[in-house]
């Protein structure tokens, strides 16, 4: 087990959002008992049966890479967490449901990985949107992920999920809402382990599998693309 391939998948977004929970989930199979603020960066490892059931399956290493902070901090803590962002394979943005600001904050996270060596050229103007000019650069794979879903109000939840559509359009991911706390939502056959089964898989497949050897160590060959406007009126 020990010489198996690896990829590296960034956890990012906002402190308090559930990262560490959804993390322990992810990789112990089972809920974070008294989950703590992460200082620095934690990374964990998840094992992943690429292709599972075809002949082409094999295994493969996930590590996760939660990174603690927020993305309001002083520009010398951005710098030193810029470290982790080297040869990143994958990203999964995860936010609240329940808190809109950390739903508008995961393009700002996503600025700062991706422009990792270069200023951002996305701009937030007074409405709260970013600009639609040049935005990051060629895309890693993304998931979607939203925390807490069991804390939103029955009456509230069409209106939440229309939001979180919107900003899984942004930025061309599949999503998954889910409660840290509950197993369930990721027992197999849900589609959200579908779902992120096939993120996995697609990350693995452009480290190892891709034919443009620039991507195999992540963004490497730095292409623009743009993001539609944040969709919080």
């Amino acid at each position: 087990m020990a010489s198996l391939d690896r990829v590296k998948v960034l956890v990012l977004g906002d402190s308090g959002v559930g990262k560490s929970s959804l993390v322990h989930l992810l990789c112990q199979n089972q809920v974070l008992g008294n989950p703590s603020w992460t200082v620095g960066c934690s990374v964990d490892v998840r094992v992943q049966d690429y292709k599972e059931g075809t002949p082409e399956e094999k295994t493969y290493y996930i590590e996760l890479w939660d990174v603690g902070g927020s993305v309001g901090c002083a520009s010398s803590i951005k710098s030193t967490r810029a470290v982790f962002y080297n040869s990143v394979n994958g990203i999964m943005l995860v936010h609240d449901l329940t808190n809109k600001k950390s739903s508008q904050n995961l393009y700002r996270w996503s600025l700062e990985a991706l422009n990792k060596d270069s200023s951002p050229t996305g701009v937030i103007v007074s409405n709260g949107d970013y600009d639609r000019e040049q935005f990051a650069e060629n895309p890693v794979p993304l998931l979607l992920i939203g925390t807490k879903f069991d804390q939103i109000p029955e009456n509230k939840r069409n209106e939440v999920l229309t939001r979180t559509a919107f900003l899984s359009e942004d930025f061309n991911a599949e999503e998954i809402n889910l409660d840290c706390t509950n197993p369930r939502y990721l027992a197999a056959g849900t589609s959200n382990a579908v779902k992120l089964s096939r993120f996995f898989d697609k990350v693995i497949e452009k480290r190892y599998f891709t034919r443009d050897p620039s991507q195999m160590t992540g963004f490497t060959d730095r292409k623009r693309f743009n993001f539609k406007s944040l969709h919080y009126d």
